[in-house]
């Protein structure tokens, strides 16, 4: 449970992952593998909203700049979670920032 302060940055990650999200479902992607995205993708809301917790001047940036700091070399280290669980996470990253990318031309 993230804390009252957390809402708008969560609502502007929404706003980033949920076209990312519905990109996934149309896409010909086994439902196994979204699902491994969208559990990715919920991690990394976490990882971002957990970040704000530790550095409190990044909640004075645009929250699409830090998000792309974050993922530039895909994702950042997971609190919890181990070396294969790293690796898909880093894999949906890298492509979500393609995907960022892309839509922002």
């Amino acid at each position: 449970m993230g804390l009252e302060k957390d809402l708008p940055a969560g609502e502007q990650l929404l706003v980033l992952f949920r076209p990312f999200l519905e990109h996934l479902a149309d896409s010909d992607l086994s439902p196994k593998t979204i699902q491994k995205h969208v559990d990715n993708m919920w991690a990394l809301g976490g990882e971002f909203i957990r970040e704000l917790h530790r550095d409190s001047s990044l909640r004075k940036k645009p929250v699409q700049r830090v998000l792309s700091s974050m993922i530039e070399y895909g994702g950042p280290l997971l609190y919890h979670g181990g070396e294969e669980q790293q690796r898909s996470f880093d894999s949906t990253c890298r492509k979500f920032r393609r995907y960022l990318a892309t839509v922002a031309h």
